[in-house]
């Protein structure tokens, strides 16, 4: 909702220039120095466009507020007596006292000039009026920052909008409208070109009965408020709140009651809702049709005729009408030539990124051209795994090659959004491996007479790049493959099929799946050859029926969503390709090549998209952007806290080989990761995208369930993927007694320093003071908590990753005062600071009401918990100085050197059967009996 305009004009220097007398001064020449200009006025208006910028949702409040008044900070750092003589002329001037600045002038113009007439004149100057207006701006930039408002996405959803002036207000609301209705016209267009498009068996139900309109209720309710309203009722607790979730309810998003009312008796509110809710009733059918598996048109004509009797009338004959279009199908659309796109993706220019032995900052550099040596790799049977081996010691280390398209690449030819970088890591380029792989096989079938490549399915988390990268890798690498034996290549994505020519060397887009296997059916009869690319965009369609020919290769982009691809693989006989998330140094590289032309920022960059990864895991599409990222990690929350003892067990497949279904919410939590697993082709498992997530399932669980429900839980048989099982197992398995008594039965001390004894661990001693419930740990900020006391018997586990020192912690009673720590690690040692250890002691002293007292005499035992296939720890883990002068560092040093024991424990196969002997059980008895039982077989 806008200010009131009084509040603006507040002290507004145009206020005022209307009351001034129009005197002698006013017939004086204007001075060059004034915004004057030869050019005729439309001409003028026509250069002022060009030159607008282009605003997004990232713009910053300060560049659109101050768009078009940079040039006057040089007016600012102006004497006044200068200001005078060049703009009201040589006689008017002030005393040397009041010759300030006019940027100190602006703020108390009366103090500094006391003539009259001379001060109206100078408030009615254009260019004083400007200064002041910048003034205002500047005022209102600092405000705005001040209240966490820096960009124009956190004025989206800004509260307190009637705080600020009406210029602020229509400046930036201006530009917010108008970014907002260019989103809903794209979307509109979008889905009218949809529309326009013959139906074929493979157009989507929806498609069909929303006929080309556009979504309306998925606009953002703020949104809404903003273009209709004037943003009255925006709250920023709405502000991922979607209208078809707001006309369900009303009242739950906007309790002000006079508020809602007065929203409700506005003619925009009236016209939405019954649009809302009439595509509401739409969404409902497709739903409907979704469950009795009805997903497309194709669908429609194999459904039983009591599906079709249970819709309505008019859904019914949409879809008997897209049916018999479908039917009649034939190659009359003429494709659409697009010129200069062949050339572009074809002359791609090439950068590379590599990591250079001891170099500064981030320890990488961007260089021109192709790398003179890519990647080398190794044949494992029916895959093809990295050859590390190869590596010249010393040399810099290829970590990422660029290929940049001036006209973008397919993948974003359909959309809105141009990506001209496609970003190529090892895992981008092993795919096209396998491609020529087949490609070598097919053309060295020596004459037989029917031999097709094989079929392939790309497989990979989405996000990470798979259509954007290794799909745009893959056409270049086709497109520059010996054109008389591949002549033809096709990229098929949405509603577009774009056909490259590699002899005419031209690109067309066919606009229609249907048309383009009518002409494929043409080109095989003519045993023309090529290749598809296939990138499934939309969830739950697969390839068109038709596809591919027996001459043509081709291969499926896909997340691991089996509606997508499972029929289609099974009708084909194609093999799998498991694309695995890219690594630290693939994301590093990528931060490196972004800010190629900043190298100052490139440190500051890759830490915030490293802080970003290690939350929500390596998801380019997300970490990559800062809304995107703030949005996935609402989701993630949302999802994790819908989890409880009663659905507990539908996330197992956060960790498990189990194939996605469509409709499992658990997917925002996962990454897959590829795995042998001692089988002829590849395969992959589910496994949670960043440990941030995996401590947030933990620690949501634990105040959920009763510890030995998650114990369950996790010894799932589906989970196998053993470092996961080690992540999230290693502290739930110190709250069950059975399997402590395994972890005590392998505890080996690391020999403290010298002058010390050995020391049977305090849970050796007494195991039954193990933990039986689960606190998790804030992240620290403001002052000490209150009422909060250190309890035996808890395990403490931190929600967040950056916890000092342990990955969780419990305290025992007896036979002696114990801090026990638990520590997962995969390293070799495991090192500490004296800084780490005062951080761990601070928190403590900040989280503990009663830890200055508790803490007294307590002596600390740290467990290491590793992997099976880590190199053992050997020897004792030191606490370093940081500053050896520094008493408390002093301090912690001695007191880790005398006070502190640390065991290791190494986590087996085999420890995993004794807990699944344990999950068994269902009485303590039984639990112990199991582990006897485990233990007197390794005996023998």
């Amino acid at each position: 909702m806008p200010p009131k305009r009084n509040r603006v004009q507040g002290g507004n220097a145009r206020s005022r220039a209307s009351a001034v007398p129009q005197g002698d001064r006013q017939r004086r020449a204007r001075p060059e120095s004034e915004d004057v200009t030869d050019q005729p006025a439309a001409t003028h208006i026509r250069v002022e466009e060009a030159r607008q910028p282009q605003w997004t949702m990232r713009s910053t409040v300060k560049d659109i507020l101050l768009e078009g008044s940079t040039n006057r900070t040089d007016i600012s750092d102006m004497k006044l007596n200068d200001f005078l003589r060049n703009y009201v002329g040589g006689r008017a001037a002030v005393d040397e006292d009041h010759n300030v600045t006019m940027e100190v002038f602006v703020r108390r113009p009366n103090a500094y000039v006391q003539d009259q007439e001379l001060l109206e004149e100078i408030l009615n100057l254009t260019a004083y009026q400007a200064l002041e207006e910048r003034k205002i701006l500047l005022e209102a930039i600092y405000k705005l920052h001040h209240e966490g408002v820096v960009s124009l996405e956190q004025w989206r959803d800004y509260e307190g909008k009637d705080t600020v002036t009406l210029l602020v207000w229509e400046k930036l609301n201006g530009v917010l409208t108008q970014l907002l209705r260019e989103e809903r016209r794209e979307a509109e267009e979008m889905a009218r070109r949809e529309h326009r498009e013959r139906f074929t068996l493979t157009t989507t139900i929806r498609i069909v009965l929303f006929k080309g309109r556009a979504r309306v209720m998925n606009i953002k309710l703020n949104d809404f408020l903003t273009m209709e309203l004037e943003g009255k009722g925006i709250l920023r607790a709405n502000r991922n709140v979607l209208l078809k979730g707001f006309f369900k309810n009303p009242t739950s998003y906007i309790r002000d009651a006079g508020v809602l009312g007065e929203i409700q008796a506005t003619d925009a509110y009236l016209s939405m809702e019954g649009t809302v809710r009439e595509e509401m009733d739409l969404e409902e059918e497709v739903r409907k049709l979704h469950d009795k598996g009805v997903n497309n048109v194709l669908g429609w004509s194999r459904a039983a005729e009591g599906v079709k009797a249970a819709v309505r009338d008019d859904t019914k004959n949409s879809l008997d009408a897209a049916l018999e279009e479908a039917r009649n199908s034939t190659t009359t659309i003429a494709p659409i030539y697009l010129e200069g796109y062949y050339e572009s993706v074809y002359n791609a220019s090439w950068h590379h990124v590599v990591e250079v032995p001891d170099g500064e900052g981030t320890g990488m550099e961007v260089k021109e051209g192709e790398p003179p040596q890519s990647w080398t790799y190794k044949k494992a049977d029916n895959t093809i795994e990295m050859d590390d081996g190869v590596e010249q010691s010393g040399a810099a280390r290829l970590r990422l090659m660029v290929l940049t398209s001036d006209k973008a690449w397919p993948y974003t030819w359909a959309g809105t959004e141009s990506i001209p970088d496609c970003c190529v890591n090892n895992e981008v380029d092993r795919v096209w491996q396998f491609v020529k792989r087949d490609l070598t096989e097919w053309f060295s079938s020596h004459g037989k007479a029917v031999f097709s490549p094989k079929k392939r399915v790309l497989i990979g988390t989405p996000g990470i790049g798979k259509s954007m990268n290794a799909g745009s890798y893959l056409l270049y690498q086709l497109l520059h493959y010996d054109a008389e034996k591949l002549p033809m290549v096709a990229y098929i994505i949405k509603n577009s099929v774009y056909l490259f020519d590699k002899t005419k060397q031209t690109v067309s887009d066919f606009r229609s799946e249907a048309a383009f296997v009518d002409l494929l059916k043409y080109l095989t009869r003519c045993e023309v050859k090529g290749y598809i690319i296939y990138d499934v965009a939309e969830q739950g369609r697969g390839p068109h029926v038709g596809l591919p020919f027996a001459l043509w290769g081709m291969i499926v982009v896909t997340s691991p969503n089996v509606n997508n691809f499972k029929g289609w693989m099974s009708q084909n006989g194609a093999m799998g390709i498991v694309m695995d998330c890219p690594d630290e140094s693939d994301v590093k590289a990528m931060c490196v090549w972004k800010k190629r032309n900043e190298q100052g920022e490139q440190n500051g960059y890759w830490k915030q998209v490293k802080d970003r990864m290690d939350e929500v895991g390596p998801i380019l599409r997300v970490i990559f952007d800062g809304d995107k990222f703030a949005d996935r990690e609402t989701v993630i929350d949302e999802v994790i806290n819908v989890i409880d003892s009663s659905n507990a067990k539908h996330y197992v497949g956060v960790m498990s080989d189990k194939l996605w279904e469509a409709v499992n919410p658990s997917h925002k939590l996962v990454q897959i990761v590829r795995v042998r697993k001692d089988l002829p082709t590849e395969k992959y498992l589910n496994s949670p995208a960043s440990r941030a997530i995996a401590n947030k399932i933990y620690i949501h669980l634990s105040t959920k369930m009763h510890f030995m429900e998650i114990f369950k839980l996790l010894m799932h048989p589906d989970v196998i993927l053993l470092s996961i099982v080690l992540e999230m197992l290693g502290t739930v398995t110190f709250m069950c007694r059975g399997a402590v008594n395994i972890i005590i039965g392998k505890l080996k001390e690391l020999n403290p320093p010298e002058g010390r004894a050995l020391q049977q661990a305090a849970l050796e001693r007494n195991p039954a003071g193990h933990p039986t419930e689960a606190v998790g740990l804030p992240t620290k900020q403001g002052l000490p908590l209150e009422k909060n006391f250190a309890r035996y018997g808890v395990m403490y586990k931190p929600a967040y990753l950056t916890f000092p020192l342990v990955d969780a912690f419990f305290f025992m009673e007896s036979p002696r005062r114990t801090l026990v720590g638990l520590q997962m690690t995969k390293a070799h040692a495991h090192h500490t600071l004296t800084s780490t250890v005062n951080q761990f002691t601070e928190y403590l002293s900040w989280f503990f009401t009663n830890w200055g007292e508790f803490s007294k005499g307590l002596s600390w035992d740290i467990i290491y918990i590793q992997h099976a296939d880590s190199k053992p720890m050997e020897n004792w883990q030191r606490c370093d100085y940081v500053n050896p002068r520094s008493r408390e560092e002093k301090k912690n040093k001695a007191f880790w050197d005398r006070k502190v024991h640390q065991y290791q424990f190494i986590l087996t196969p085999e420890d995993i059967n004794k807990l699944n002997a344990i999950k068994e059980s269902t009485t303590e008895k039984k639990q112990e009996a199991a582990v006897g039982n485990h233990q007197q077989e390794l005996g023998k």
